[in-house]
C-alpha cells in the first residue's frame, strides 16, 4: 500500500470549502473512489491555515491507472480548487510500512 501527501496553505476564509472539497468524504475522495485501489483519504489541519492530505492506494500502479482513465475529470477538478489554495506542494509518494502485527 501506498501513500500520496501533499501539504496545502488555505486563506482561513476558505477553510471549510478546502475541507469540504478535500475531507474524507469530499470532491477529491469521491472522485478517487470511483477507481480500483483506492483506500480513503485523511486529511490533516494546523491552526495557522497549513493542511496535509493523505491519500491511501493498493498500489503506485493503482494510482498512476487512476490518473491515466480519469485524466479529464482530475484536471477539471484541480482547476476549480486552484483558488482555495495560497500554496501547494506535493511531499511524495511513500509506501506503507506495517509490521506483521498490523
Amino acid at each position: 500500500m501506498i501513500a500520496i501527501l501533499w501539504a496545502y496553505r488555505v486563506e482561513p476564509s476558505w477553510a471549510a470549502l478546502f475541507e469540504a472539497i478535500y475531507g474524507p468524504e469530499g470532491d477529491w475522495a469521491q472522485l478517487f473512489g470511483q477507481a480500483e485501489g483506492y483506500r480513503g483519504t485523511a486529511l490533516l489541519r494546523r491552526d495557522d491555515g497549513r493542511y496535509v492530505t493523505i491519500d491511501r492506494w493498493d498500489s503506485a500502479e493503482a494510482f498512476e491507472l487512476f490518473k491515466e482513465r480519469f485524466a479529464d475529470a482530475y484536471g477539471l477538478l484541480d482547476a476549480r480548487c486552484e483558488a482555495l489554495t495560497e500554496a501547494e506542494e506535493f511531499i511524495g509518494a511513500f509506501e506503507i510500512y506495517e509490521t506483521a502485527g498490523g
